[in-house]
């Protein structure tokens, strides 16, 4: 038999029943004037296996990312998809995540989903990735199932995987913000910082296990019999693994609905007598009361509020212009440390092939200069699984390293190595050194994905300090939402595609894949150069 509150306190003598009664009051109305005088409560201390739970979804989504980076060219040549537009295929992508990113981020800042505001965003982005992943792995397949004809087979294959490729890169570039928002909203700082490097050692070991995937030969197994091709093999089993980190991703920690009510007394009432089930003090210290006084206003008065629900891509650019100037410095840090780290990523085995190895991908497919060419190409994929697991080292150790440094020491490193490292690859490309160096490309990954929205939370937690200092109303004003900060962040990495899309290729077709490299060296150290000057670190 289970007691209610009510039966229990029943059972007392009526003083002390109603001394309970009063005490627990008492605590409620002292936690609401908390909640309403700091405009949040603070979330509880999370478990070390609910925030590795957490950082599976990134696990999920590096382990496609790597499938695609081994499997996306093969594709795209065996369908027969012109030369002219390759550029095409990885523009589109950016150039949506950069256009809309912001306005994904502000609407799940004030989504009202009873689910929470960011898993909303995260499961649908999910399903799309799944299905850009199935079109451009499979789409020969299912073109060939419905179209006879050669000509129009091979047109439509064409649409289909560039159609998949471009919801692929869509979404997963996109999907990286409201992960971030969701550990900022769920967690507390120390954990921010825990979940964080969780999250950057997990990228990394789902990227090696990514491309170790994509350097098996899938043909000669049972499942490599039994399926049409070998593309469908690892749509399988990338699928099978995303599927499942994202469904532990999504289970992880209970998000706290955002409540637009019609009317201010209904919250009220909610809380005032909550504690005929749970008391106050428990919903907040399970973070799921997290209710700030822009709401109770927002539901007061909707009208006056309701642009901010209903951000349009016109007053959203306002707001990122309107952004305070360490917000802004940061996000230019961010992109100069995304240019120099892709410039050198997308065309890091292309390099090894050309320049290293000293082979052809234009010779005869029978020829020792192309077979020179993919074997320095399969070089590089090993190359590229030796940075995913220092990334994923190197994750680790920022947590040992973070007391001595800082965050300062941290994000400065992460250039400067990288820097060198690509420096030294050009002036010196010779395959042992070559790969010796990938484990620098690790250093940048890891610092890319931790140390810019460490410093978001950083930056956040002296907002939020700020306001608890002031009085009531203008403790309750509404913060900088942190879906359309992680928002801004992410967006730089769909800038920086979108800026080597149109100016490293025509430099390679020019100069080789050699300037590649350099190029990487050179933007990084300038990014450095940035971080040490610009950036600002919360003391």
């Amino acid at each position: 038999m289970t007691l209610m509150k009510e039966s229990f306190h029943g059972t007392l003598p009526p003083e002390v029943a109603k001394a309970n009664m009063d005490s627990t009051r008492e605590k409620e109305e002292a936690l609401l004037q908390s909640v309403m005088r700091t405009g949040a409560a603070a979330p509880r201390k999370r478990a070390v296996g609910r925030l590795v739970m957490h950082s599976m979804a990134m696990f999920g989504r590096e382990f496609c990312y790597a499938v695609e980076a081994a499997f996306v060219t093969p594709v795209l040549l065996s369908v027969g998809l012109p030369k002219n537009l390759y550029s095409l295929v990885w523009l589109i992508s950016p150039i949506l995540g950069f256009v809309l990113q912001p306005v994904v981020g502000s609407a799940s800042d004030h989504c009202t989903c009873s689910w929470g505001k960011r898993r909303p965003y995260i499961l649908g982005l999910g399903i799309i990735m799944l299905l850009g992943m199935a079109l451009y792995l499979n789409g020969d397949v299912m073109i060939s199932a419905f179209i006879s004809e050669r000509d129009k087979r091979r047109t439509w294959a064409i649409v289909i995987t560039m159609l998949g490729v471009v919801l692929f890169d869509f979404a997963a570039d996109f999907i990286d913000g409201p992960i971030k928002a969701y550990l900022f909203d769920v967690c507390s700082h120390e954990d921010k910082e825990k979940g964080l490097h969780y999250h950057a050692l997990l990228t990394g070991l789902g990227g090696a296990l990514g491309y170790l995937t994509g350097a098996m030969d899938w043909g000669q197994l049972v499942l490599g019999y039994s399926l049409a091709s070998e593309f469908q093999v690892i749509f399988f089993f990338a699928a099978l693994v995303f599927l499942t980190c994202l469904t532990v991703h999504l289970h992880s920690i209970p998000e706290v609905p955002l409540r637009y009510e019609n009317e201010e007394t209904k919250f009220l009432l909610e809380v005032t007598e909550s504690y005929k089930y749970s008391s106050i003090e428990e919903e907040i210290k399970n973070s799921y009361l997290k209710s700030t006084c822009t709401e109770i206003k927002a539901a007061a008065e909707p009208g006056k509020y309701a642009d901010q629900r209903r951000m349009t891509l016109k007053s959203l650019l306002k707001t990122l212009l309107s952004m305070p100037s360490h917000y802004r410095c940061l996000c230019v840090s961010h992109l100069f440390g995304w240019m120099a780290f892709l410039s050198n990523m997308l065309f890091f085995t292309d390099f090894m092939g050309q320049v290293v190895y000293q082979g052809s991908p234009y010779a005869p497919h029978n020829s020792t200069l192309y077979l020179t060419y993919k074997t320095g190409v399969e070089m590089g994929c090993w190359g590229l699984c030796i940075n995913a697991i220092s990334s994923s080292l190197y994750s680790y150790l920022q947590k040992i390293l973070l007391p001595y440094i800082g965050l300062k020491g941290l994000y400065f490193t992460g250039y400067l190595l990288f820097g060198l490292g690509t420096g030294l690859i050009g002036l010196f490309p010779n395959v042992y050194s070559t790969l010796a160096l990938c484990s620098l490309f690790g250093v940048m990954s890891s610092t890319l994905y931790t140390v810019p929205f460490h410093l978001i939370a950083e930056y956040h937690r002296e907002e939020e300090t700020e306001r608890k200092q002031r009085d009531g109303e203008q403790a309750g004003e509404h913060g900088r939402g942190k879906g359309i900060d992680c928002a801004a962040l992410t967006c730089m990495v769909q800038l920086a595609q979108i800026i080597l899309g149109v100016g490293l290729g025509l430099l390679v077709s020019v100069a080789g894949s050699a300037v590649t490299v350099i190029s990487a060296s050179m933007v990084a150290l300038i990014g450095c150069c940035f971080v040490a000057f610009c950036v600002r670190f919360v003391e």
